[in-house]
């Protein structure tokens, strides 16, 4: 049962020093209590309160791992049920689906798009996680496919209603700890002992959401720990309201047996890939753990990866690159010097627009806590006093005889600052555009 944040606040250590980033104890206790920290955050709560706080303290959507090292994918671990009161914390897994009946060549199309699919976005790599193995009644095949999936560096669900199927693929996967798919009431019994056998994640699945919870109690019972949901419907209506269901009452009423990832199907929910692709994206933002699809293409896999990382990214937090000096091509010692923020995205903009150049030069990051150039200069962070001391010290005299520094045309109002902060270095003036950078650099530096 659920402690109350005055229950909780009687174990907390009361030193009130905000090293969990509120001011007070009691105010911990009540953001651990509603499901909005975590017990870890505390640096100075005894091992004994550790103990008895771990259930009331454990978030309350269990975080579910599926998958080893590089290939792993995680679900789950979530605290609010809008982005906006916090953050969402593991981005829906997305994969597509391979079947025994399907022919190599598919297979082999399919395994491959699933590894070439990657794409540099504000220093992320965004990639599909995610191979769904379908049995048809082949263990021997079913099995091989697996293999192949566990190779390709997927996370493998292994979707079979045979147990013989699963002893076979577990055999060759097992280690790789798969998913499970999916225990029901009438194999609920030999799928528990097959997952605790391999200690792998479990799915389970029912037609309503009240049958759901009751074999999800089942389990943990049984005491299984990582659990995955399906609701079994397979309309895209239906789906959406049983994931808001599931969602609220294991974040509203701390309904354990709910408080799990779900996993939903698109690929059997609609008959075109276009239509797949929007359910997928309907179910990125309401609250799909993991999303099947029946196909990976990257017209439709990539507007995905975008829309899960717009989601996922901390509204609180500014994406931010490390401040420092970051060489772009193979720039030399007479190579330009050029300045921006350290928010990614600005970042990332700008270093692409001095790639595509073909102007080796020198880019200076400023940590301006996140912020972009306009921001920054606005609140006092993009500016002569502190742009000056960061050219100095930050080694770039070493690495370039040139003494001309191009400043964001956003920023052209502190250049005369700037050239009495940075006596002997001449300020230039660049586009208030990224777009523009490639045209400036090969008519002012290129040689």
């Amino acid at each position: 049962m659920a402690l109350s944040g005055i229950q909780i606040f009687k174990m907390m250590p009361k030193k009130n020093c905000a090293e969990c980033g509120v001011p007070t104890c009691l105010a911990f206790a009540m953001n651990l209590a509603a499901g909005k920290a975590e017990l870890a955050q505390c640096p100075y709560v005894s091992d004994e309160a550790k103990e008895k706080l771990a259930s009331a303290s454990a978030p309350p959507i269990r975080t579910v791992q599926i998958g080893v090292g590089d290939s792993a994918a995680k679900a789950g671990g979530e605290t609010v049920l809008y982005r906006h009161e916090k953050t969402f914390n593991n981005p829906t897994a997305l994969g597509c689906l391979i079947t025994t009946a399907e022919a190599d060549a598919s297979v082999a199309a399919k395994l491959k798009a699933f590894q070439e699919l990657r794409y540099e976005r504000v220093g992320l790599t965004l990639k599909p996680e995610v191979v769904a193995v379908k049995d048809g009644g082949d263990p021997a095949r079913f099995a091989k496919l697996a293999k192949q999936a566990a190779d390709a560096g997927a996370a493998v669900v292994l979707m079979s209603d045979k147990v013989d199927s699963l002893k076979a693929a577990l055999a060759e996967v097992g280690k790789t700890k798969p998913l499970i798919y999916a225990a029901t009431a009438a194999n609920l019994e030999d799928y528990s002992a097959l997952a605790k056998e391999y200690d792998c994640p479990i799915a389970v699945k029912a037609d309503t959401v009240g049958e759901l919870a009751k074999l999800s109690a089942k389990l943990m019972e049984k005491g299984h720990k990582d659990i995955v949901l399906d609701s079994g419907t397979r309309k895209v209506s239906e789906a959406l309201r049983d994931q808001v269901m599931i969602r609220r009452l294991a974040l509203e009423a701390l309904y354990r047996p709910l408080g799990f990832p779900t996993i939903v199907f698109p690929c059997e929910m609609a008959d075109n890939p276009v239509d797949e692709a929007i359910m997928t994206g309907t179910f990125i933002s309401k609250y799909g753990g993991m999303a099947i699809l029946s196909d990976l293409s990257g017209e439709l896999i990539f507007p995905l990866l975008l829309q899960r990382l717009n989601i996922f990214t901390d509204p609180q937090r500014p994406m931010t690159t490390e401040q420092g000096i970051y060489p772009i091509g193979t720039p030399g010692d007479d190579s330009p010097v050029l300045i921006t923020s350290n928010f990614s995205l600005t970042y990332f903009i700008v270093s692409g627009e001095v790639e595509s150049s073909r102007v080796p030069s020198w880019l200076l990051v400023l940590n301006t806590d996140g912020l972009s150039v306009l921001t920054a200069w606005a609140a006092g962070k993009f500016v002569a006093d502190l742009i000056g001391p960061f050219v100095k010290k930050s080694g770039i005299e070493d690495k370039t005889k040139m003494r001309k520094l191009v400043i964001p045309g956003a920023a052209a109002i502190i250049s005369g600052d700037l050239e009495e902060e940075l006596q002997g270095w001449e300020i230039a003036i660049g586009p208030r555009e990224g777009a523009h950078i490639p045209a400036y650099l090969r008519s002012n530096f290129l040689k």
